[in-house]
C-alpha cells in the first residue's frame, strides 16, 4: 500500500554511530529536514546502533550535538533503534514460522564465484533445504517478483530480487538482525511516510520493499538525493574516514550544502 501525499507526513534522519557527522550525511539531513517541514509534516531523529563492532565511542552523543548545533529541530525523543531489538526479533520469528526465511551457512568464500549483480554476489540459494544448525545466518526467500517503485529524484526504479540478488541475509551469523530488517521494522514503528536518504541506497530499496510486503507493512515514499564524494571520487562515509563536519563555519557549510541540494540560499 503506498502512502499518499494527504497523510500525515513523517520524515527521518537515521544516522549510524560509526563515525562523527560528515559533509555527505550532512547534505542528507538537511534535505529530509526541509522536506519535512515544507509538507508541513515531523522530522524524526533515529541513531542506528545496533550494530556494536561499528559503534564508536560517544560517536551517538558527538552526532547529536553536532546537529544541534547546526539548528536542527526535531520532533519528539531521539529514537535508538537498540531500543526496538525485541521487534526486530518478533519480525525475523515471524518470517521463519512462515517459511519465508531459512538458515543458511555460505561463508563470503563459497560466494566467491557467485554470478555478480547490483548488491554484490547473487546467492544462488545454496543452502534453501538446509536443516537448522547452530550459528547460522538468515536468508529471507525472494522469488522475480518484479519489485518497482517510482523515486521522487530519480525516477522509476525495479528489481527482480531473485535474478539480481538472490535472497539475502536478514540475521547475521554472529546473532545481530541485519540492517535490511532492522530498518523496515523501524520505519514501520515510527509511521514514517517518506524516506530522504542517499543515492548509494537506492539499490537496496526494493528489498526492503519486498520485506515490508511480506510483513503486511506500509511502503514509505521514498526520495534519494546524490552522494557527495571526495577528489578522488571515494564517497564521503564514515567507513572511509570522512572527516567530521566544521564547528567553526557553520552557515558557510549550511550555504555549500543547499547549493549541491540545488537551492539558492541567500548570501
Amino acid at each position: 500500500m503506498q502512502i499518499s501525499e494527504m497523510s500525515s507526513y513523517i520524515g527521518r534522519f537515521a544516522p549510524s554511530p560509526s563515525g562523527p557527522l560528515h559533509f555527505g550525511s550532512l547534505v542528507t539531513a538537511i534535505a529530509s529536514y526541509l522536506q519535512a517541514r515544507c509538507k508541513k509534516g515531523k522530522w524524526l531523529l533515529r541513531i542506528e546502533n545496533i550494530d556494536p563492532l561499528r559503534e564508536k565511542k560517544k560517536a551517538s552523543e558527538k552526532i547529536i550535538r553536532t546537529i544541534e548545533s547546526y539548528g536542527f529541530e526535531w520532533d519528539g525523543s531521539v529514537y535508538y533503534q537498540s531500543t526496538n531489538q525485541q521487534a526486530h526479533k518478533e519480525a525475523l520469528n515471524l518470517l521463519i514460522n512462515k517459511s519465508l526465511a531459512y538458515p543458511c551457512r555460505c561463508s563470503r568464500k563459497d560466494l566467491a564465484n557467485s554470478k555478480m549483480g547490483p548488491l554484490g554476489a547473487i546467492y544462488p540459494g545454496t543452502c534453501r533445504n538446509l536443516k537448522n544448525s547452530t550459528k547460522n545466518a538468515y536468508r529471507l526467500l525472494t522469488n522475480d517478483t518484479n519489485i518497482e517503485f517510482v523515486d521522487k529524484l530519480q525516477g522509476c526504479y525495479s528489481q527482480q530480487l531473485e535474478s539480481e540478488s538472490g535472497d539475502f541475509i536478514i540475521l547475521r551469523r554472529d546473532g545481530l538482525i541485519a540492517y535490511n530488517l532492522a530498518v523496515v521494522v523501524d520505519d514501520e514503528n515510527q509511521g514514517i511516510t517518506e524516506i530522504v536518504r542517499g543515492f548509494d541506497l537506492l539499490s537496496s530499496t526494493p528489498r526492503q520493499i519486498w520485506i515490508q510486503k511480506l510483513l503486511n507493512y506500509n511502503t514509505p515514499n521514498y526520495m534519494h538525493v546524490p552522494i557527495i564524494t571526495s577528489e578522488n571520487g571515494i564517497k564521503l562515509s564514515k567507513l572511509s574516514g570522512a572527516a567530521g563536519i566544521s564547528q567553526d563555519y557553520i552557515s558557510e557549510t549550511i550555504f555549500s550544502a543547499l547549493k549541491i541540494l540545488h537551492q539558492d540560499p541567500p548570501k
